[in-house]
């Protein structure tokens, strides 16, 4: 039987032999984010860079700060890839999201890289309160989202040029997808991922993860 974690690690070993890709999706990682944020779209992109149709993508964890590895919630260590002062170059970039939103919400770097990435007509994408993030940066204004089941009317109340959406798992309003985080985070990146490629593609990667047996949730 197919084992997510096993998926995972060969992922991990696939993205070394990524430098011919020429566009990247950046996950954002930071000491306390929430594991699920980052490692469901980690594990649906590392599957797709796997596939033929995606090898010219290149999955990247940008930190806060210059640090080389970051710690998360759940006491998960993870190696980072580069960091926001360094200004990468994003074809799409997700925000994730921790019980202290403190330190990304603080980062002048991050909200120009958000900004940067919407500016050249990016995707950006959110787990959980990572919204609050993109709502930060100016980009979901005019802009239908979600964020956290429960979590809906503070992000209306503190962004009200926002238009959320109350009880939905994913929202996608043109180039922008947002998600409710967790487990949701899967539904959410797979989304992504057929607007990066296609639903045939996506529904190739969810067939690897057995998404079917979890989840009939579309994306």
């Amino acid at each position: 039987m197919f084992k997510p974690l096993a998926a995972l690690c060969l992922v991990l070993l696939t993205w070394a032999g990524s430098a011919h890709a020429d566009k990247r999706i950046g996950i954002l990682v930071y000491d306390g984010v929430l594991t699920s944020d980052v490692t469901a779209p980690l594990e649906v992109f590392g599957i797709a860079s796997r596939k033929s149709w995606f090898t010219d993508y290149q999955v990247i964890t940008i930190g806060l700060t210059p640090a080389k590895t970051i710690k998360t919630e759940e006491g998960l260590v993870l190696g980072v890839d580069t960091w926001v002062g360094a200004n990468p170059e994003l074809d799409a970039i997700i925000t994730t999201s921790a019980y202290d939103m403190d330190a990304p919400n603080a980062s002048q770097a991050l909200m120009a890289l958000i900004q940067k990435t919407a500016a050249k007509g990016g995707y950006l994408a959110s787990n959980c309160s990572g919204a609050f993030l993109l709502a930060q940066a100016g980009v979901l204004d005019g802009k239908k989202a979600t964020t956290w089941a429960g979590g809906e009317k503070d992000l209306q109340k503190q962004f009200p040029k926002v238009n959320v959406q109350v009880d939905t798992n994913v929202v996608v309003d043109g180039n922008i997808v947002t998600s409710n985080g967790s487990l949701v985070s899967y539904q959410a990146a797979l989304t992504l991922l057929k607007l990066l490629s296609s639903e045939s593609k996506a529904k190739e990667v969810a067939d690897v993860l057995q998404y079917s047996r979890f989840s009939s949730k579309a994306f």
